[in-house]
């Protein structure tokens, strides 16, 4: 059954794709002209862990095809750029170590070994470090980036799951789903200042952009924890010291938390309630909740704050969602068991990860015309590895040395 839905599919994207080809141009043209006039330097990738490929999937994403298969560590899993070099960095959850992907060459340059059962990493925005949660062993590794070693290892709580780092860099926030508590790291000290009893079986992390505030999805209580992290001085001049400040009530098995881009709001998705909760990140209140499609994996939100994109993994489907207006708007069909997501960096394409069919959706974001009133359409599919499990798109302008 699962062979015969994804042949359809690619039957029908393969039609949808074909038609306009022969009434004129290509899609790919258009895709050329929506393009930075940057010359033949500028790049645009996407990079797919395959879970059980043990290789990532490198997509051009100025043609939306399969550019490079890259073979990495055992169980790839969290994936991330480097917003400052151009590097890729992959957590491999079955041979404790971490490969760096050099972006212009798409190759690896580097493996860095770090402890038991990694499976997300995250780069502090100046680039210079990588925080890696080492669920088997209990301890957070801080990664150098620039000369690819590991500066120290940093006890925590049991089965850290996350290692979130501050947008100013200061501290790391890490989910300890074996005990039910919070580990905060500071950031320069390499040491925990705090570690706060939360709710039951706490997962992903989302941290405001003025990194104020940080906020805990837990699984297990369909609660979401809102945290205070300490600052030197606060306004007042006294000192704030890491605090829950409240544990806030949201729909069964909140999997996965989406702020968006200007911090106000933050979507929950509540993968067993079917549906998403919205909080007002500065009053921490549960704005609203709706459905949204069977068992709600990942969002991502439009750098505008208009558009939510959400992936519902049950019913093989892409939720969008308008800000705006408050409601849903179109959902589409995509591939099977559909989780992570991501957005070009035009903002115009989505990539959706179809983890069980090992494929890439592209769904396009147009004007909509008078043959063609829809402002959403399946563009294409893109075969990648086994189990796709994660990605991050990186754009930058090639080394004319190499």
């Amino acid at each position: 059954m699962l062979f015969c839905a994804s042949f359809t599919l690619r039957k029908l994207l393969f039609i949808a794709v074909l038609v306009p080809i022969l009434g004129g141009m290509g899609w790919w043209y258009f895709r050329e002209l929506s393009l930075p006039d940057y010359g033949p330097a500028y790049r645009e990738y996407a990079y797919v862990t395959n879970g059980k490929s043990n290789t990532v999937s490198v997509i051009d994403l100025r043609t939306f095809a399969l550019a490079k298969t890259i073979r990495v560590g055992s169980e790839p899993t969290g994936i991330a750029a480097n917003s400052k070099k151009n590097e890729i960095y992959v957590v491999n959850a079955n041979s404790n170590n971490v490969s760096v992907i050099d972006a212009e060459t798409n190759t690896v340059v580097a493996t860095i070994g770090v402890h038991a059962r990694p499976y997300f990493i995250d780069v502090a925005e100046d680039g210079k470090r990588a925080y890696v949660a080492n669920s088997g062993s209990a301890n957070v590794s801080v990664i150098d980036l620039e000369k690819h070693i590991v500066l120290g290892n940093v006890r925590v709580g049991a089965a850290p799951g996350l290692a979130r780092v501050s947008p100013d860099g200061s501290t790391v926030v890490v989910s300890n789903h074996g005990d039910n508590t919070v580990s905060i790291i500071d950031a320069k000290q390499l040491r925990v200042r705090a570690t706060l009893p939360v709710c039951r079986q706490p997962e992903d992390i989302a941290i405001l952009p003025d990194s104020a505030k940080a906020f805990v999805s837990c699984s297990g209580s369909s609660q979401v924890a809102s945290i205070r992290l300490a600052s030197n001085r606060s306004q007042s001049g006294v000192h704030n010291e890491d605090s829950v400040l409240a544990l806030l009530d949201v729909g069964r098995t909140p999997v996965s938390l989406t702020l968006k881009p200007d911090g106000g709001e933050m979507i929950v998705c509540d993968f067993d309630s079917d549906s998403i909760s919205i909080i007002e990140t500065g009053n921490d209140e549960v704005g609203s909740s709706l459905g949204i499609g069977q068992h709600p994996s990942h969002g991502v939100v439009t750098l505008d704050n208009s558009r939510l994109y959400v992936s519902n993994f049950g019913s093989n489907s892409i939720a969008i969602y308008d800000i705006d207006m408050g409601r849903r708007i179109a959902t589409l069909t995509v591939g099977s068991r559909p989780d992570a997501l991501a957005l070009t960096p035009d903002q115009n394409y989505l990539l959706v990860l179809d983890t069980q069919s090992g494929d890439v959706t592209v769904i396009q974001k147009r004007e909509p015309r008078k043959l063609e009133p829809s402002e959403y359409s399946l563009l294409t599919l893109i075969p990648v590895g086994m189990q796709p499990n994660a990605i991050v798109v990186k754009a930058f302008m090639a080394s004319t040395k190499k």
